[in-house]
This record gives C-alpha cells, structure tokens and sequence, in this order.
C-alpha cells in the first residue's frame, strides 16, 4: 500500500479543521486550549495541510479538542485510502448527481438510502456481492460500474 503524504496531510488539516468548527471555535479560541503556544498562521497550516504535524503536536491539538488522536486518525485512513479490501467506498450525494440513464437504479437506490439515513448516511462501502448485483441492475460490467463509482469515492 503506497501513502501519499500530500493527500495524507491534506486529509489530516482537513479533519482537525471540520473538529475546530465542530466545538465552534475559531483558531484564536482553539489556540487559548493549548498547552503550549502556537501561531494563528502555524495552525492555518496545518488545517491546510502544507505543514506537517508532529506527533506530540498532533496529540495536543486533538486533547484540546476533546478528541482520541487515534479516533482522528482513523477518519483520516478511511478517507485516504477508500479503497479497503473488497471495498468500495462511495458518497451516495455524487452518485445521486450523476444523471446518466444507466445508473437509475443505483441512482434511485442511492436517493433512498439518503432519505433513510439522513446527513451521515452519505458515505457506503460496497462489497463485492452487492457491486456485482448493482451492475446487473444497471446493465453494467461489474468491473465498469466499479470503475464509475471510484470516481464517487468519499474524500
């Protein structure tokens, strides 16, 4: 399995970005949390994923933010690498976006699962048995269906 830093990193601000504005704090707020002292631009940086965190760095963020570092990390590893064994990962919302006739059922499928779920159920892994039933509802190749779906990947 081969890590794209850059992606890792740029996943990873994102997440400490979206658990800032979780708990409603600005930066300024999230920095009077602290433990040590760390500049507005410093922590801009790290939510933009242009600067690396260390891990000592990483674990005070997430103790003033009330969140396990290991809880964060492991939304940054799903979101990074979408494509667990047997799995895929998909956004129900793009799929629902996509307007080609040969997606219809997986498309109406989608909508439902949206309606059942609400906000957070927008985000599936699909195994194998149900790909390959998908893609013969759709009159797809189960490898072609596949490969359109990875385009919907959650990220």
């Amino acid at each position: 399995m081969l890590i794209d830093a850059e992606e890792y990193q740029r996943v990873l601000g994102d997440e400490l970005r979206k658990l800032r504005r979780s708990r409603g704090w600005t930066r300024k707020e999230l920095n009077q949390h602290l433990q040590s002292e760390i500049s507005l631009q410093t922590l801009a940086t790290y939510e933009l994923g242009t600067r690396q965190c260390s891990v000592v760095r990483l674990v005070e963020l997430c103790v003033a933010m009330d969140e396990l570092p290991q809880d964060l990390l492991a939304k940054v590893h799903r979101r990074v690498f979408v494509d667990e064994p047997g799995r895929v990962r998909v956004d129900l919302r793009k799929v629902v976006a996509d307007a080609s006739a040969e997606l219809l059922p997986l498309r109406r499928w989608a909508e439902d699962r949206l309606r059942q779920t609400g906000e957070h159920g927008g985000e599936v892994a699909l195994d194998l048995p149900a790909l390959e039933r998908m893609a013969e509802l759709c009159g797809l190749p189960t490898v072609d269906l596949i490969a359109r779906l990875r385009r919907y990947a959650s990220r």
